[in-house]
Protein backbone atom coordinates (compact mmCIF):
# COMPACT_ATOMS: atom_id res chain seq x y z
CA UNK A 1 0.00 0.00 0.00
CA UNK A 2 1.42 3.77 -1.26
CA UNK A 3 1.80 6.19 1.66
CA UNK A 4 0.91 9.39 1.18
CA UNK A 5 3.66 12.20 3.00
CA UNK A 6 3.76 14.93 0.92
CA UNK A 7 0.33 16.85 1.13
CA UNK A 8 -1.54 16.93 4.22
CA UNK A 9 -1.26 15.61 7.48
CA UNK A 10 -5.14 14.27 7.54
CA UNK A 11 -4.18 12.27 4.35
CA UNK A 12 -0.40 11.41 6.15
CA UNK A 13 -2.64 10.56 9.22
CA UNK A 14 -5.44 8.20 6.98
CA UNK A 15 -2.45 6.38 5.20
CA UNK A 16 -0.50 5.54 7.83
CA UNK A 17 -4.05 4.07 9.76
CA UNK A 18 -4.19 2.23 6.46
CA UNK A 19 -0.90 0.64 6.52
CA UNK A 20 -1.29 -0.63 10.20
CA UNK A 21 -4.30 -2.65 9.11
CA UNK A 22 -2.92 -4.25 6.55
CA UNK A 23 0.26 -5.24 8.92
CA UNK A 24 -2.41 -6.49 11.26
CA UNK A 25 -4.52 -8.67 8.75
CA UNK A 26 -1.00 -10.06 7.30
CA UNK A 27 -0.24 -11.20 10.49
CA UNK A 28 -3.67 -12.75 11.12
CA UNK A 29 -3.40 -14.50 7.76
CA UNK A 30 -0.40 -15.81 8.98
CA UNK A 31 -1.25 -17.30 11.98
CA UNK A 32 -4.42 -18.92 9.90
CA UNK A 33 -2.13 -20.49 7.59
CA UNK A 34 0.53 -21.52 10.11
CA UNK A 35 -2.96 -23.21 12.39
CA UNK A 36 -4.12 -24.75 9.21
CA UNK A 37 -0.34 -26.53 8.24
CA UNK A 38 0.10 -27.97 11.71
CA UNK A 39 -3.79 -29.59 11.81
CA UNK A 40 -3.10 -31.22 8.02
CA UNK A 41 -0.19 -32.95 9.66
CA UNK A 42 -1.34 -33.38 12.83
CA UNK A 43 -4.81 -35.07 11.18
CA UNK A 44 -3.52 -38.08 10.63
CA UNK A 45 -1.69 -38.66 13.95
CA UNK A 46 -4.61 -37.86 15.49
CA UNK A 47 -6.58 -40.08 13.14
CA UNK A 48 -4.08 -43.60 13.96
CA UNK A 49 -5.14 -42.95 17.91
CA UNK A 50 -8.65 -43.87 17.00
CA UNK A 51 -9.44 -47.07 18.68
CA UNK A 52 -11.37 -49.18 16.28
CA UNK A 53 -12.07 -51.92 18.69
CA UNK A 54 -12.26 -50.23 22.30
CA UNK A 55 -13.89 -53.42 23.80
CA UNK A 56 -10.38 -55.38 23.14
CA UNK A 57 -8.16 -55.80 24.85
CA UNK A 58 -4.31 -55.04 23.23
CA UNK A 59 -3.16 -58.70 22.62
CA UNK A 60 -2.18 -61.08 19.40
CA UNK A 61 -5.93 -61.43 18.57
CA UNK A 62 -6.69 -57.87 18.44
CA UNK A 63 -3.44 -57.02 16.50
CA UNK A 64 -3.90 -59.85 14.18
CA UNK A 65 -7.34 -58.66 13.33
CA UNK A 66 -6.36 -54.87 12.60
CA UNK A 67 -2.90 -56.19 11.04
CA UNK A 68 -4.92 -58.63 7.96
CA UNK A 69 -7.33 -55.69 7.80
CA UNK A 70 -4.64 -53.16 6.85
CA UNK A 71 -2.77 -55.79 4.83
CA UNK A 72 -5.37 -56.20 2.53
CA UNK A 73 -6.70 -52.30 2.61
CA UNK A 74 -3.23 -50.86 1.36
CA UNK A 75 -3.06 -49.14 -2.33
CA UNK A 76 -0.50 -50.49 -4.08
CA UNK A 77 0.22 -53.55 -1.58
CA UNK A 78 1.04 -56.49 -3.28
CA UNK A 79 -1.70 -58.24 -0.94
CA UNK A 80 -4.11 -55.28 -1.67
CA UNK A 81 -7.87 -56.88 -2.34
CA UNK A 82 -10.27 -54.90 -4.75
CA UNK A 83 -13.64 -54.09 -2.07
CA UNK A 84 -15.33 -55.51 -4.39
CA UNK A 85 -13.78 -59.09 -3.09
CA UNK A 86 -13.28 -58.09 0.61
CA UNK A 87 -16.28 -61.07 1.76
CA UNK A 88 -16.46 -61.73 5.66
CA UNK A 89 -18.58 -64.25 7.03
CA UNK A 90 -19.72 -64.58 10.62
CA UNK A 91 -21.09 -67.70 12.03
CA UNK A 92 -24.30 -66.07 14.22
CA UNK A 93 -24.76 -68.69 17.77
CA UNK A 94 -21.59 -68.59 19.87
CA UNK A 95 -19.81 -66.49 17.29
CA UNK A 96 -21.91 -63.26 17.55
CA UNK A 97 -24.60 -63.70 20.13
CA UNK A 98 -24.38 -65.97 22.82
CA UNK A 99 -25.97 -70.03 22.38
CA UNK A 100 -26.19 -71.36 26.11
CA UNK A 101 -27.70 -72.70 28.27
CA UNK A 102 -29.14 -73.93 24.09
CA UNK A 103 -29.66 -72.08 21.27
CA UNK A 104 -31.89 -69.01 20.99
CA UNK A 105 -34.00 -70.74 18.29
CA UNK A 106 -34.63 -73.52 20.20
CA UNK A 107 -35.62 -71.63 23.47
CA UNK A 108 -37.81 -69.62 20.70
CA UNK A 109 -39.49 -73.16 19.68
CA UNK A 110 -40.20 -73.86 23.32
CA UNK A 111 -42.14 -70.71 23.80
CA UNK A 112 -43.95 -71.48 20.34
CA UNK A 113 -44.58 -74.75 21.60
CA UNK A 114 -46.69 -73.44 24.53
CA UNK A 115 -48.22 -70.58 22.37
CA UNK A 116 -49.86 -73.57 19.93
CA UNK A 117 -50.62 -76.25 22.58
CA UNK A 118 -54.51 -75.32 23.08
CA UNK A 119 -54.78 -75.39 19.34
CA UNK A 120 -53.45 -78.89 19.28
CA UNK A 121 -54.88 -81.20 22.83
CA UNK A 122 -53.27 -84.28 20.45
CA UNK A 123 -49.82 -83.16 22.00
CA UNK A 124 -50.33 -84.00 25.76
CA UNK A 125 -49.34 -87.49 24.34
CA UNK A 126 -47.26 -86.84 21.90
CA UNK A 127 -43.36 -86.79 22.47
CA UNK A 128 -41.55 -84.47 22.55
CA UNK A 129 -44.73 -82.29 23.20
CA UNK A 130 -46.11 -84.13 25.71
CA UNK A 131 -42.47 -83.96 27.55
CA UNK A 132 -42.15 -79.98 27.22
CA UNK A 133 -45.56 -78.89 28.36
CA UNK A 134 -45.08 -81.22 31.63
CA UNK A 135 -41.74 -78.68 31.89
CA UNK A 136 -39.66 -81.68 31.51
CA UNK A 137 -37.05 -79.52 28.39
CA UNK A 138 -34.38 -82.22 29.12
CA UNK A 139 -36.39 -85.43 28.65
CA UNK A 140 -38.08 -83.32 25.48
CA UNK A 141 -34.54 -82.51 24.07
CA UNK A 142 -33.55 -86.43 24.88
CA UNK A 143 -34.18 -87.40 21.25
CA UNK A 144 -31.14 -85.23 20.13
CA UNK A 145 -31.25 -83.79 16.63
CA UNK A 146 -34.32 -85.40 15.50
CA UNK A 147 -36.46 -84.68 18.87
CA UNK A 148 -35.49 -80.55 17.92
CA UNK A 149 -36.04 -80.95 14.58
CA UNK A 150 -39.78 -82.15 15.23
CA UNK A 151 -40.06 -79.08 17.44
CA UNK A 152 -38.63 -76.40 15.08
CA UNK A 153 -40.81 -78.00 11.69
CA UNK A 154 -44.30 -78.12 13.63
CA UNK A 155 -43.40 -74.68 15.16
CA UNK A 156 -42.08 -72.51 12.29
CA UNK A 157 -44.70 -73.61 9.83
CA UNK A 158 -48.49 -73.30 8.92
CA UNK A 159 -48.04 -69.56 8.63
CA UNK A 160 -46.80 -66.97 5.92
CA UNK A 161 -43.36 -65.49 6.02
CA UNK A 162 -44.38 -62.03 6.83
CA UNK A 163 -46.98 -63.75 9.72
CA UNK A 164 -43.87 -65.44 10.83
CA UNK A 165 -41.78 -62.45 10.69
CA UNK A 166 -44.07 -60.58 12.56
CA UNK A 167 -44.23 -63.53 15.41
CA UNK A 168 -40.55 -63.82 15.74
CA UNK A 169 -40.13 -59.45 16.20
CA UNK A 170 -42.65 -59.52 18.91
CA UNK A 171 -41.28 -62.51 20.89
CA UNK A 172 -38.14 -60.54 20.56
CA UNK A 173 -39.39 -57.70 22.22
CA UNK A 174 -41.08 -59.76 25.44
CA UNK A 175 -39.23 -62.77 25.47
CA UNK A 176 -35.34 -62.78 28.24
CA UNK A 177 -32.93 -64.93 28.47
CA UNK A 178 -33.48 -67.75 31.52
CA UNK A 179 -29.85 -66.75 33.01
CA UNK A 180 -29.75 -63.23 32.40
CA UNK A 181 -33.18 -61.62 32.30
CA UNK A 182 -32.25 -59.82 29.39
CA UNK A 183 -33.75 -59.71 26.11
CA UNK A 184 -31.75 -61.83 23.79
CA UNK A 185 -30.67 -59.25 21.61
CA UNK A 186 -28.51 -57.79 24.57
CA UNK A 187 -26.77 -60.94 24.71
CA UNK A 188 -24.78 -60.23 21.04
CA UNK A 189 -21.12 -59.20 21.79
CA UNK A 190 -20.18 -56.08 21.59
CA UNK A 191 -16.51 -57.03 20.34
CA UNK A 192 -17.86 -58.73 17.34
CA UNK A 193 -20.34 -55.75 16.74
CA UNK A 194 -16.62 -53.80 16.28
CA UNK A 195 -15.45 -56.02 13.89
CA UNK A 196 -18.21 -55.91 11.86
CA UNK A 197 -18.24 -52.17 11.78
CA UNK A 198 -14.37 -51.93 11.47
CA UNK A 199 -14.65 -54.20 8.38
CA UNK A 200 -17.33 -52.06 6.84
CA UNK A 201 -15.99 -48.90 7.41
CA UNK A 202 -12.30 -50.82 5.52
CA UNK A 203 -14.70 -52.12 2.49
CA UNK A 204 -15.37 -55.02 4.02
CA UNK A 205 -19.33 -57.00 2.85
CA UNK A 206 -19.98 -58.73 5.99
CA UNK A 207 -22.27 -61.95 5.31
CA UNK A 208 -24.35 -64.03 8.38
CA UNK A 209 -23.61 -67.68 7.59
CA UNK A 210 -25.41 -69.61 10.21
CA UNK A 211 -27.15 -73.03 11.39
CA UNK A 212 -29.73 -71.22 12.40
CA UNK A 213 -32.92 -70.43 10.44
CA UNK A 214 -32.57 -67.57 7.53
CA UNK A 215 -36.07 -66.32 8.53
CA UNK A 216 -35.32 -66.21 12.28
CA UNK A 217 -32.45 -64.27 11.56
CA UNK A 218 -33.46 -61.87 8.99
CA UNK A 219 -36.39 -59.87 11.16
CA UNK A 220 -33.57 -58.33 12.99
CA UNK A 221 -30.41 -58.63 11.92
CA UNK A 222 -29.64 -55.40 10.28
CA UNK A 223 -30.96 -53.59 13.37
CA UNK A 224 -28.65 -55.79 16.26
CA UNK A 225 -25.84 -56.11 13.73
CA UNK A 226 -25.92 -53.59 11.08
CA UNK A 227 -26.04 -56.51 8.14
CA UNK A 228 -29.32 -56.43 5.79
CA UNK A 229 -31.72 -59.67 5.53
CA UNK A 230 -30.02 -60.04 2.14
CA UNK A 231 -26.72 -60.81 3.40
CA UNK A 232 -28.11 -63.13 6.37
CA UNK A 233 -27.21 -67.10 4.76
CA UNK A 234 -29.10 -69.54 7.16
CA UNK A 235 -30.72 -73.12 7.52
CA UNK A 236 -34.60 -72.96 5.76
CA UNK A 237 -37.48 -74.65 5.23
CA UNK A 238 -39.56 -75.32 2.49
CA UNK A 239 -42.12 -72.60 1.05
CA UNK A 240 -45.06 -72.41 -1.24
CA UNK A 241 -46.92 -69.50 -3.57
CA UNK A 242 -50.12 -69.48 -2.67
CA UNK A 243 -53.02 -66.38 -2.97
CA UNK A 244 -55.08 -65.32 0.19
CA UNK A 245 -57.64 -63.63 -0.31
CA UNK A 246 -56.36 -62.21 -3.72
CA UNK A 247 -53.53 -61.60 -2.54
CA UNK A 248 -50.12 -63.66 -3.15
CA UNK A 249 -48.19 -65.24 -0.23
CA UNK A 250 -45.55 -67.58 0.53
CA UNK A 251 -46.63 -69.99 3.13
CA UNK A 252 -44.14 -71.71 5.23
CA UNK A 253 -44.12 -75.62 5.30
CA UNK A 254 -42.79 -78.08 7.64
CA UNK A 255 -40.15 -79.86 5.66
CA UNK A 256 -36.41 -78.88 5.60
CA UNK A 257 -35.25 -77.20 2.31
CA UNK A 258 -31.59 -76.78 3.89
CA UNK A 259 -29.42 -77.01 6.46
CA UNK A 260 -26.52 -74.62 6.57
CA UNK A 261 -24.09 -76.03 8.92
CA UNK A 262 -21.13 -78.20 8.67
CA UNK A 263 -20.47 -79.02 5.15
CA UNK A 264 -23.36 -76.78 4.46
CA UNK A 265 -21.95 -73.51 4.69
CA UNK A 266 -19.20 -73.45 2.27
CA UNK A 267 -21.96 -74.98 -0.08
CA UNK A 268 -24.59 -71.99 0.72
CA UNK A 269 -21.32 -69.52 0.48
CA UNK A 270 -20.35 -70.32 -2.74
CA UNK A 271 -24.17 -70.76 -3.93
CA UNK A 272 -25.40 -67.47 -2.62
CA UNK A 273 -22.73 -64.89 -2.54
CA UNK A 274 -20.53 -66.13 -4.96
CA UNK A 275 -17.32 -65.64 -4.07
CA UNK A 276 -14.55 -67.10 -1.73
CA UNK A 277 -14.75 -65.38 1.49
CA UNK A 278 -11.39 -63.51 2.59
CA UNK A 279 -12.31 -63.67 6.40
CA UNK A 280 -14.04 -65.94 8.31
CA UNK A 281 -15.30 -66.00 12.52
CA UNK A 282 -16.85 -69.15 13.94
CA UNK A 283 -16.81 -70.31 17.54
CA UNK A 284 -17.50 -74.13 17.09
CA UNK A 285 -16.86 -77.31 15.26
CA UNK A 286 -19.91 -76.22 13.18
CA UNK A 287 -17.75 -73.47 11.58
CA UNK A 288 -14.85 -75.42 10.34
CA UNK A 289 -15.54 -76.66 7.09
CA UNK A 290 -16.46 -72.80 6.49
CA UNK A 291 -13.20 -71.65 8.14
CA UNK A 292 -11.35 -74.52 5.89
CA UNK A 293 -12.99 -73.45 2.83
CA UNK A 294 -12.24 -69.46 3.44
CA UNK A 295 -8.31 -70.42 4.96
CA UNK A 296 -8.02 -72.46 1.14
CA UNK A 297 -7.89 -69.88 -1.06
CA UNK A 298 -5.23 -67.54 -2.93
CA UNK A 299 -3.70 -64.49 -1.65
CA UNK A 300 -4.41 -62.86 2.05
CA UNK A 301 -6.84 -65.17 4.14
CA UNK A 302 -8.20 -64.62 7.63
CA UNK A 303 -9.68 -67.55 10.37
CA UNK A 304 -10.69 -66.58 13.85
CA UNK A 305 -12.56 -69.03 16.80
CA UNK A 306 -13.92 -67.08 19.52
CA UNK A 307 -13.42 -69.68 22.28
CA UNK A 308 -15.58 -69.39 25.23
CA UNK A 309 -13.12 -69.35 28.10
CA UNK A 310 -15.28 -66.93 30.49
CA UNK A 311 -17.00 -68.67 32.80
CA UNK A 312 -17.86 -65.40 35.46
CA UNK A 313 -18.96 -63.49 32.38
CA UNK A 314 -20.28 -65.64 30.15
CA UNK A 315 -19.84 -69.42 29.61
CA UNK A 316 -16.91 -71.67 29.67
CA UNK A 317 -17.30 -74.81 27.28
CA UNK A 318 -15.19 -76.21 24.30
CA UNK A 319 -14.27 -79.91 23.53
CA UNK A 320 -17.47 -81.53 25.65
CA UNK A 321 -20.24 -79.12 24.90
CA UNK A 322 -23.23 -80.53 23.91
CA UNK A 323 -24.08 -76.67 22.60
CA UNK A 324 -21.23 -75.03 20.35
CA UNK A 325 -18.69 -77.88 20.79
CA UNK A 326 -15.21 -76.75 19.60
CA UNK A 327 -12.97 -79.67 19.61
CA UNK A 328 -11.17 -80.73 16.18
CA UNK A 329 -11.84 -76.95 14.79
CA UNK A 330 -9.35 -76.05 18.11
CA UNK A 331 -6.70 -78.55 16.86
CA UNK A 332 -7.17 -77.08 12.89
CA UNK A 333 -6.79 -73.34 14.58
CA UNK A 334 -3.84 -74.26 16.74
CA UNK A 335 -2.31 -76.35 13.58
CA UNK A 336 -2.84 -73.54 10.80
CA UNK A 337 -1.87 -70.66 13.27
CA UNK A 338 -5.58 -69.07 12.96
CA UNK A 339 -6.37 -66.31 14.85
CA UNK A 340 -8.03 -67.73 18.78
CA UNK A 341 -10.03 -65.36 20.64
CA UNK A 342 -9.67 -66.47 24.29
CA UNK A 343 -12.77 -64.84 25.69
CA UNK A 344 -11.66 -63.92 29.21
CA UNK A 345 -8.43 -62.60 28.26
CA UNK A 346 -8.86 -60.77 25.00
CA UNK A 347 -12.49 -59.14 25.94
CA UNK A 348 -12.94 -56.09 27.86
CA UNK A 349 -16.43 -56.45 27.89
CA UNK A 350 -18.51 -59.50 26.60
CA UNK A 351 -22.02 -57.27 26.09
CA UNK A 352 -23.14 -53.69 25.22
CA UNK A 353 -25.23 -53.53 28.46
CA UNK A 354 -21.80 -54.01 30.39
CA UNK A 355 -20.08 -51.19 28.27
CA UNK A 356 -21.26 -48.03 31.11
Amino acid sequence: MCVDIGFNPQSEELSLKSTSIAKNLAAALAVLVLANVCLAFAAPASAQTVDSLPSWNDGKAKQSIIAFVAQVTKPGSPDFVPPAERIAVFDNDGTLWSEQPMYFQVLFALDRVKALAPQHPEWKNQQPFASLLKGDVTGALAGGEHAILKIIMTTHAGNTTAEFETIVKDWLAKARHPVTNRPYTDMVYQPMLEVLAYLRANGFKTFIVSGGGIEFMRPWSEKVYGVPPEQVIGSSIKVKFEIHNGKPVLVRLPELDFFDDKEGKPVAIHQQIGRRPIAAFGNSDGDLQMLQWTDAGEGPRFALYVHHTDAEREWAYDRKSSVGRLDKGLDEAQAKGWTVVDMKQDWKVIYPYQKN
